[in-house]
């Protein structure tokens, strides 16, 4: 039996998201469901798919806590087990006030602290995907 996943059965919107945040925000994007890598954009996505969510980005997601990399001196973020590239910003997607996944930009070698701008698109995908889960 497979787990199911609100944001797994949207795949191809959570796939539409990731691409228009990872154009306007100049980064990868990753779209999670409470599992796994759902949809990616701006990285290959043999890498990515179906990676599980690390250890550090499960009690994120379960304290429904955002995360911004805007210090170098802090301890980075791995979102995906056995990716080393670490996360820029996170943003849990809530659908009816549970998390259902969340969204987030990932680093490279140009962008290694997180920007307003990256920050504010993933929050803004994060609620249209839980609300579009919610219609």
């Amino acid at each position: 039996f497979k787990k199911y996943s609100a944001i797994n059965e949207m795949s191809e919107g959570a796939a539409q998201a990731a691409e228009v945040i990872s154009k306007l925000g100049g980064a990868p994007a990753v779209v999670f469901d409470k599992d796994h890598v759902v949809a990616v954009s701006g990285v290959p996505k043999k890498e990515y798919s179906q990676r599980r969510l690390s250890p550090a980005l499960e009690e994120l997601l379960e304290n429904r806590k955002t995360f911004d990399y805007t210090d170098t001196t802090a301890e980075p973020l791995r979102a995906i087990e056995g990716i080393t590239t670490h996360a820029l910003t996170i943003a849990p997607i809530l659908t009816n006030g549970d998390i259902t996944g969340a969204v987030a930009f990932m680093a490279t070698d140009d962008t290694e602290l997180c920007t307003d701008k990256q920050s504010m698109l993933a929050k803004a995908a994060a609620m249209f995907l839980g609300k579009q889960i919610e219609e």
